[in-house]
Protein backbone atom coordinates (compact mmCIF):
# COMPACT_ATOMS: atom_id res chain seq x y z
CA UNK A 1 0.00 0.00 0.00
CA UNK A 2 1.00 3.60 -0.97
CA UNK A 3 1.86 6.09 1.92
CA UNK A 4 0.48 9.48 0.85
CA UNK A 5 4.22 10.50 -0.08
CA UNK A 6 4.46 7.81 -2.60
CA UNK A 7 0.88 8.33 -3.91
CA UNK A 8 2.06 12.12 -4.28
CA UNK A 9 4.85 11.23 -6.05
CA UNK A 10 3.32 8.27 -8.28
CA UNK A 11 1.57 10.94 -9.78
CA UNK A 12 2.83 12.46 -12.55
CA UNK A 13 2.70 16.55 -11.45
CA UNK A 14 3.93 18.83 -13.83
CA UNK A 15 6.60 21.24 -13.30
CA UNK A 16 5.71 24.97 -12.40
CA UNK A 17 6.65 27.37 -14.70
CA UNK A 18 9.07 29.78 -13.26
CA UNK A 19 6.99 32.46 -13.24
CA UNK A 20 4.81 30.68 -10.34
CA UNK A 21 7.97 30.42 -7.84
CA UNK A 22 10.49 32.83 -9.09
CA UNK A 23 9.19 36.02 -7.85
CA UNK A 24 9.10 34.77 -4.03
CA UNK A 25 12.33 33.36 -4.36
CA UNK A 26 13.94 36.98 -5.51
CA UNK A 27 12.80 38.74 -3.14
CA UNK A 28 13.39 36.46 -0.49
CA UNK A 29 17.24 36.57 -2.25
CA UNK A 30 17.01 40.02 -2.01
CA UNK A 31 16.36 39.98 1.52
CA UNK A 32 19.30 38.19 2.29
CA UNK A 33 17.03 34.94 3.71
CA UNK A 34 15.00 37.33 6.37
CA UNK A 35 11.91 35.85 5.90
CA UNK A 36 10.14 32.53 4.94
CA UNK A 37 9.77 30.48 2.27
CA UNK A 38 5.92 29.06 1.96
CA UNK A 39 5.17 25.80 -0.20
CA UNK A 40 1.82 24.16 -0.85
CA UNK A 41 2.84 20.76 -0.02
CA UNK A 42 -0.03 18.79 -0.46
CA UNK A 43 -3.84 19.13 -2.06
CA UNK A 44 -6.50 17.42 -1.42
CA UNK A 45 -8.87 17.80 -4.04
CA UNK A 46 -9.43 20.95 -6.30
CA UNK A 47 -7.16 24.16 -5.06
CA UNK A 48 -6.32 27.64 -6.99
CA UNK A 49 -2.90 26.90 -6.83
CA UNK A 50 -0.51 23.95 -7.85
CA UNK A 51 1.56 21.43 -5.56
CA UNK A 52 5.07 23.40 -5.11
CA UNK A 53 3.42 26.70 -5.65
CA UNK A 54 5.22 29.49 -3.11
CA UNK A 55 4.65 32.68 -1.36
CA UNK A 56 7.14 34.43 0.41
CA UNK A 57 6.53 36.41 3.73
CA UNK A 58 9.52 38.57 4.62
CA UNK A 59 10.59 39.79 8.10
CA UNK A 60 9.06 43.22 7.82
CA UNK A 61 5.39 40.93 6.64
CA UNK A 62 5.67 42.66 3.44
CA UNK A 63 3.87 39.01 0.97
CA UNK A 64 5.03 38.26 -2.16
CA UNK A 65 3.00 35.70 -4.31
CA UNK A 66 -0.29 34.16 -3.32
CA UNK A 67 -0.94 30.37 -2.23
CA UNK A 68 -4.75 30.96 -2.20
CA UNK A 69 -7.08 33.07 -3.84
CA UNK A 70 -7.11 35.10 -1.33
CA UNK A 71 -8.40 33.01 1.78
CA UNK A 72 -4.89 31.99 3.66
CA UNK A 73 -2.68 34.36 3.13
CA UNK A 74 -3.25 36.63 6.17
CA UNK A 75 -3.06 34.03 8.39
CA UNK A 76 0.31 32.54 6.80
CA UNK A 77 1.57 35.77 7.37
CA UNK A 78 1.03 35.27 11.16
CA UNK A 79 2.11 31.96 11.13
CA UNK A 80 5.32 32.91 9.29
CA UNK A 81 5.69 35.35 12.15
CA UNK A 82 6.12 32.36 14.71
CA UNK A 83 8.21 30.70 12.65
CA UNK A 84 10.82 33.25 12.07
CA UNK A 85 10.70 33.67 16.29
CA UNK A 86 11.41 30.01 16.34
CA UNK A 87 13.65 29.78 13.60
CA UNK A 88 11.82 26.09 13.20
CA UNK A 89 9.97 25.14 9.74
CA UNK A 90 6.54 23.51 10.13
CA UNK A 91 3.79 23.09 8.42
CA UNK A 92 -0.50 24.25 8.31
CA UNK A 93 -3.23 22.70 6.96
CA UNK A 94 -5.99 24.55 5.98
CA UNK A 95 -9.48 23.31 4.60
CA UNK A 96 -10.61 19.13 4.69
CA UNK A 97 -8.85 18.41 8.12
CA UNK A 98 -7.59 21.77 9.78
CA UNK A 99 -7.78 22.76 12.99
CA UNK A 100 -9.31 26.04 11.82
CA UNK A 101 -12.72 25.95 11.79
CA UNK A 102 -12.75 29.89 11.16
CA UNK A 103 -10.55 29.44 7.98
CA UNK A 104 -12.52 27.86 4.97
CA UNK A 105 -11.17 27.88 1.65
CA UNK A 106 -14.40 28.08 -1.04
CA UNK A 107 -12.75 25.78 -3.69
CA UNK A 108 -13.65 22.60 -0.93
CA UNK A 109 -10.15 21.86 -0.57
CA UNK A 110 -7.50 21.32 1.34
CA UNK A 111 -3.75 22.50 1.52
CA UNK A 112 -0.94 21.94 3.60
CA UNK A 113 1.97 24.74 3.46
CA UNK A 114 5.28 24.09 4.62
CA UNK A 115 7.02 26.93 6.28
CA UNK A 116 10.69 27.44 5.74
CA UNK A 117 12.30 30.30 7.80
CA UNK A 118 15.35 31.87 6.70
CA UNK A 119 15.97 30.28 3.52
CA UNK A 120 19.55 29.26 2.52
CA UNK A 121 20.36 32.69 0.36
CA UNK A 122 22.95 30.41 -1.89
CA UNK A 123 20.28 27.73 -2.86
CA UNK A 124 17.94 31.16 -3.44
CA UNK A 125 20.84 32.05 -5.94
CA UNK A 126 21.29 29.13 -7.69
CA UNK A 127 17.86 28.54 -8.21
CA UNK A 128 17.69 32.16 -9.66
CA UNK A 129 20.93 31.64 -11.78
CA UNK A 130 18.94 28.41 -13.70
CA UNK A 131 16.07 30.81 -13.98
CA UNK A 132 18.30 33.54 -16.24
CA UNK A 133 19.81 31.18 -17.70
CA UNK A 134 16.74 29.41 -18.74
CA UNK A 135 17.35 25.95 -17.34
CA UNK A 136 15.07 23.57 -15.85
CA UNK A 137 16.06 23.22 -11.82
CA UNK A 138 14.63 21.16 -8.62
CA UNK A 139 14.21 22.24 -5.27
CA UNK A 140 14.94 19.92 -2.77
CA UNK A 141 13.43 20.73 1.06
CA UNK A 142 14.13 18.36 3.52
CA UNK A 143 10.99 18.49 6.14
CA UNK A 144 12.08 17.97 9.35
CA UNK A 145 15.51 20.35 8.94
CA UNK A 146 14.10 22.61 6.76
CA UNK A 147 17.47 22.08 4.21
CA UNK A 148 17.23 23.59 1.13
CA UNK A 149 19.03 21.89 -1.96
CA UNK A 150 19.05 22.89 -5.40
CA UNK A 151 19.39 19.67 -8.15
CA UNK A 152 18.98 19.35 -11.65
CA UNK A 153 16.50 16.55 -11.70
CA UNK A 154 13.57 15.46 -9.99
CA UNK A 155 9.61 15.82 -10.37
CA UNK A 156 7.70 18.01 -8.16
CA UNK A 157 6.15 15.63 -4.95
CA UNK A 158 7.61 13.59 -1.94
CA UNK A 159 10.19 11.16 -1.41
CA UNK A 160 10.50 10.07 2.25
CA UNK A 161 11.15 13.20 4.35
CA UNK A 162 12.26 15.19 1.20
CA UNK A 163 9.34 17.45 -0.46
CA UNK A 164 10.96 18.43 -3.95
CA UNK A 165 9.83 21.55 -6.90
CA UNK A 166 10.58 21.34 -10.42
CA UNK A 167 10.70 24.21 -12.19
CA UNK A 168 10.89 24.84 -15.52
CA UNK A 169 12.06 28.04 -17.86
CA UNK A 170 8.98 30.22 -18.24
CA UNK A 171 7.28 29.98 -21.88
CA UNK A 172 8.90 32.98 -24.62
CA UNK A 173 7.51 34.18 -27.60
CA UNK A 174 9.54 34.49 -30.85
CA UNK A 175 7.36 37.17 -32.89
CA UNK A 176 8.03 37.88 -36.06
CA UNK A 177 5.53 40.21 -38.50
CA UNK A 178 4.42 44.12 -38.75
CA UNK A 179 0.80 45.64 -38.27
CA UNK A 180 -1.63 45.47 -35.78
CA UNK A 181 -1.41 41.97 -35.25
CA UNK A 182 1.75 41.48 -34.27
CA UNK A 183 1.64 44.58 -32.25
CA UNK A 184 -1.79 43.94 -30.56
CA UNK A 185 -0.68 40.03 -29.92
CA UNK A 186 2.92 41.46 -28.39
CA UNK A 187 1.28 43.61 -26.43
CA UNK A 188 -1.14 40.62 -24.77
CA UNK A 189 1.76 38.66 -24.42
CA UNK A 190 3.39 41.39 -22.44
CA UNK A 191 0.95 42.34 -20.28
CA UNK A 192 0.63 38.45 -19.36
CA UNK A 193 4.04 38.56 -18.22
CA UNK A 194 5.58 36.47 -20.67
CA UNK A 195 9.27 36.78 -21.78
CA UNK A 196 9.19 37.96 -25.83
CA UNK A 197 11.08 39.44 -28.55
CA UNK A 198 9.68 41.15 -31.40
CA UNK A 199 11.34 40.91 -34.91
CA UNK A 200 9.74 43.25 -37.50
CA UNK A 201 10.90 44.92 -40.50
CA UNK A 202 8.27 47.80 -40.02
CA UNK A 203 9.67 50.67 -37.82
CA UNK A 204 6.34 51.61 -36.62
CA UNK A 205 5.80 48.19 -35.60
CA UNK A 206 8.63 48.69 -33.33
CA UNK A 207 7.99 51.59 -31.93
CA UNK A 208 4.17 50.62 -31.06
CA UNK A 209 5.66 47.14 -29.21
CA UNK A 210 8.60 48.73 -27.74
CA UNK A 211 6.27 51.67 -26.27
CA UNK A 212 4.38 48.65 -24.54
CA UNK A 213 7.39 47.45 -23.15
CA UNK A 214 8.16 44.70 -25.90
CA UNK A 215 11.99 43.50 -26.51
CA UNK A 216 12.35 44.35 -30.18
CA UNK A 217 15.06 43.83 -33.17
CA UNK A 218 14.88 45.02 -36.71
CA UNK A 219 14.37 42.39 -39.69
CA UNK A 220 16.97 43.58 -42.25
CA UNK A 221 16.03 40.39 -44.42
CA UNK A 222 13.62 37.45 -44.26
CA UNK A 223 15.13 35.19 -42.18
CA UNK A 224 15.68 33.64 -38.47
CA UNK A 225 18.48 35.13 -37.03
CA UNK A 226 20.76 32.91 -35.54
CA UNK A 227 21.77 33.28 -32.26
CA UNK A 228 17.83 34.34 -30.68
CA UNK A 229 18.29 30.99 -27.80
CA UNK A 230 15.17 29.16 -29.45
CA UNK A 231 14.53 26.74 -26.91
CA UNK A 232 11.75 23.77 -26.04
CA UNK A 233 10.22 26.24 -24.27
CA UNK A 234 9.79 28.36 -27.05
CA UNK A 235 7.06 29.61 -29.06
CA UNK A 236 7.68 31.22 -32.69
CA UNK A 237 4.36 33.21 -34.04
CA UNK A 238 4.54 34.82 -36.97
CA UNK A 239 1.81 38.01 -38.33
CA UNK A 240 2.90 38.68 -41.99
CA UNK A 241 0.06 39.85 -44.31
CA UNK A 242 3.22 39.72 -47.09
CA UNK A 243 3.39 36.07 -47.01
CA UNK A 244 6.94 36.04 -49.05
CA UNK A 245 8.61 37.29 -45.81
CA UNK A 246 7.42 33.39 -44.13
CA UNK A 247 9.10 30.70 -45.35
CA UNK A 248 12.60 31.70 -44.88
CA UNK A 249 11.95 32.58 -41.40
CA UNK A 250 9.51 29.53 -40.64
CA UNK A 251 12.56 27.43 -42.31
CA UNK A 252 14.86 28.37 -39.75
CA UNK A 253 12.47 28.41 -36.66
CA UNK A 254 11.88 24.77 -37.81
CA UNK A 255 15.38 23.34 -37.21
CA UNK A 256 15.07 25.22 -33.65
CA UNK A 257 13.41 23.05 -30.43
CA UNK A 258 10.96 25.47 -30.57
CA UNK A 259 7.62 23.75 -29.05
CA UNK A 260 5.05 25.80 -31.14
CA UNK A 261 5.64 27.88 -34.68
CA UNK A 262 2.75 29.05 -36.07
CA UNK A 263 2.05 31.53 -38.84
CA UNK A 264 -0.99 33.58 -39.54
CA UNK A 265 -2.78 33.14 -42.63
CA UNK A 266 -6.14 31.65 -44.61
CA UNK A 267 -6.16 27.84 -45.48
CA UNK A 268 -5.08 28.55 -49.54
CA UNK A 269 -2.32 30.81 -47.84
CA UNK A 270 -1.05 27.84 -45.34
CA UNK A 271 -0.92 25.72 -48.61
CA UNK A 272 1.07 28.13 -50.72
CA UNK A 273 3.44 28.04 -47.95
CA UNK A 274 4.11 24.82 -47.27
CA UNK A 275 4.53 24.31 -50.94
CA UNK A 276 7.25 26.90 -50.64
CA UNK A 277 9.24 25.11 -47.66
CA UNK A 278 9.06 22.19 -50.01
CA UNK A 279 10.88 23.94 -52.15
CA UNK A 280 13.74 25.28 -50.05
CA UNK A 281 14.30 21.61 -49.12
CA UNK A 282 12.36 21.85 -45.48
CA UNK A 283 11.35 17.91 -44.67
CA UNK A 284 7.44 16.67 -44.53
CA UNK A 285 8.19 15.84 -40.48
CA UNK A 286 9.34 19.37 -39.97
CA UNK A 287 6.95 20.68 -41.86
CA UNK A 288 4.07 18.88 -40.49
CA UNK A 289 5.05 20.53 -37.01
CA UNK A 290 3.76 23.84 -38.38
CA UNK A 291 0.67 25.68 -37.64
CA UNK A 292 -1.64 27.27 -39.57
CA UNK A 293 -4.05 29.02 -39.65
CA UNK A 294 -3.10 29.81 -35.89
CA UNK A 295 -5.63 30.18 -33.43
CA UNK A 296 -8.53 28.40 -31.40
CA UNK A 297 -11.17 30.40 -33.04
CA UNK A 298 -11.53 30.05 -36.60
CA UNK A 299 -11.77 32.73 -39.33
CA UNK A 300 -10.83 35.62 -36.75
CA UNK A 301 -10.68 38.74 -38.61
CA UNK A 302 -10.32 40.79 -35.56
CA UNK A 303 -6.64 41.78 -34.36
CA UNK A 304 -7.70 41.47 -30.57
CA UNK A 305 -9.47 38.64 -31.35
CA UNK A 306 -7.05 36.94 -33.22
CA UNK A 307 -4.31 37.27 -29.95
CA UNK A 308 -5.81 35.69 -27.25
CA UNK A 309 -7.22 33.18 -30.09
CA UNK A 310 -3.55 32.45 -30.67
CA UNK A 311 -2.25 32.87 -26.61
CA UNK A 312 -4.69 30.21 -26.04
CA UNK A 313 -4.14 27.57 -28.34
CA UNK A 314 0.20 28.43 -27.60
CA UNK A 315 -0.69 27.84 -24.27
CA UNK A 316 -3.29 24.48 -24.52
CA UNK A 317 -0.06 23.05 -26.53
Amino acid sequence: MLTRQKKERAMSVPALDASTVIEPIRQLSDAGGAGVLCVITHVDGPSYRPLGAMMAVLEDGRRIGTLSSGCVEADIALHAAKALDTNTPYTVRYGKGSPFADIVLPCGGGLEIMLLPRPDVAVLNTLLSHHVARQACVLDVDQRSGALIAVTQGATGWTGDVFSIAIDPEIRFFIFGKGPETATFAGLVQAAGYPNLVLSPDGETIDAVGAAGCATQHLTHAHCPAGLGIDERSAVVLFFHDHDWEPPILAGALTTDAFYVGAQGSMRAAEMRRMELIRLGVSDDAIAELRGPIGLVPSVRDARKLAVSVLAEVLSV
